[in-house]
């Protein structure tokens, strides 16, 4: 599939929201919350315009009960696709919009994701670091299998920053709090 690299759209933010409460009405109460992670989660990141989306529910056989509704509304259903414990859902064809990521309570991928979201969010530096990366890679590569394992070392490293952070962070919080 080749690279479609975009500027950050305000847009993306309400395409999450409309897909959530879409899929929230074939999830039903399974769902304990979605999330909106990946570049296009983060302002001022360029990316390829398709929506990465976290269904975090409580049962993720209740989500495979739901792959003939998802095919219904154009997704591609792809299982656990390297991933064990998650179930993907691709919308769009060559000119995906969105991917949903199924994770059930207490996958440890779940945090990982959103702690990257969540680092670049609070640092603007890192964004523009990241986002400078992409764009020359997107000039580079026009496959994006070519282009995610070109960005994949600075993607690793971003990880374990993130990761760090986060814990610095919690630490900080913690100690605040016993000082009160």
């Amino acid at each position: 599939m080749k690279v479609r690299l975009t500027a950050h759209s305000e847009n993306w933010a309400r395409m999450f929201e409309e897909e959530a409460a879409v899929l929230r009405r074939i999830s039903g109460e399974n769902v304990v919350t979605f999330e909106h992670f990946g570049s296009t989660a983060v302002p001022g990141l360029p990316a390829k315009p398709v929506i990465d989306m976290m269904c975090i529910v409580q049962s993720i056989e209740q989500i495979d009960a739901c792959n003939e509704e998802m095919a219904a509304l154009g997704y591609d259903v792809a299982g656990e696709w390297g991933i064990p414990g998650r179930r993907l859902f691709r919308k769009g064809g060559d000119n995906r919009t969105h991917h949903i990521h199924a994770y059930e309570v207490g996958n440890l991928q779940i945090s990982r994701h959103l702690v990257v979201r969540d680092y670049l969010r609070a640092h603007p530096e890192e964004v523009e670091r990241y986002g400078q990366l992409k764009e020359t890679l997107a000039q580079r590569w026009d496959d994006t299998r070519d282009y995610s394992l070109a960005k994949k070392p600075f993607v690793q490293a971003l990880e374990q920053r993130a990761l760090r952070w986060d814990q610095e962070t919690r630490a900080q919080n913690a100690t605040a709090q016993a000082n009160e």
